[in-house]
């Protein structure tokens, strides 16, 4: 059996989680004003280098405003957020998104993915076609929920690869953590093997060159996932 290296988390990571904490639970509402970072490092028993340090990160994040002979502010994370603010959601929630950020990256698969199939299908050669198959092989013998979850996501970006769109890939694999999370979160509901399925139906319309077959096979599997409430996370 082999187990993991324990690392302890830093200061500053330490100082990263209560803040996000703070403002996700509402105890820091957005638009107030922190402490100066000397009230902050005397508070919390940490140097001023780390609460600097650590307020940059947050205001990169989104989740604060910096504004010059001010002071640091809490922003509107959710207009001002990036894929690493979604993950500090989900991992101030136990490590699941709510119903309604479920909600938002099903319908944002739905447009890129949708757009990937009709790009990479007819460009897609037979070298392609055994990259793909190679994911979807590792996804039906993965022994456990994670190491599926990886083969299914790695199956879905390789076509944001083939699709020749230089962007789609990098999109895909900025949500990489939080759309795993949901595969494995699936698959631990109901097993891998309604998600094998799924995608083997998916390949086999894409090994056809079928891209209205293949199209329509992934939007339906998204609609009904949304249609119920994306309740399939949760039973």
């Amino acid at each position: 059996m082999e187990l993991p290296k324990l690392q302890a988390p830093s200061l500053k990571e330490l100082f990263i989680k209560e803040m996000e904490a703070q403002i996700l639970s509402g105890k820091l509402p957005i638009g107030s004003k922190l402490p100066s970072e000397r009230e902050i490092a005397e508070a919390m028993g940490v140097s001023r280098a780390v609460v600097n340090a650590g307020l940059m990160e947050m205001a990169r994040k989104g989740f604060l405003e910096i504004k010059p002979r001010s002071g640091a502010y809490v922003a509107d994370y959710r207009r001002r957020g990036t894929s690493e603010t979604l993950l500090a959601i989900m991992n101030y929630n136990g490590g699941m998104l709510g119903r309604e950020e479920i909600k938002s990256i099903l319908e944002l698969r739905l447009v890129l993915e949708t757009l990937a199939l009709e790009l990479a299908i007819p460009r897609m050669t037979d070298m392609d076609l055994t990259v793909i198959k190679g994911h979807l092989d590792k996804l039906k013998s993965a022994k456990d929920p994670q190491t599926a979850a990886e083969a299914a996501f790695c199956f879905h970006y390789e076509l944001g690869m083939m699709s020749g769109n230089s962007l789609l890939p990098l999109i895909f694999y900025s949500f990489k953590a939080p759309v795993t999370m949901l595969w494995k979160r699936y698959i631990q509901l109901h097993g891998k093997e309604r998600l094998f399925e799924n995608n083997r139906a998916l390949y086999e319309q894409i090994a056809a060159r079928n891209v209205s077959e293949a199209v329509r096979l992934f939007r339906e599997s998204i609609h009904q996932t949304i249609s119920g409430g994306v309740s399939i996370y949760y039973e």
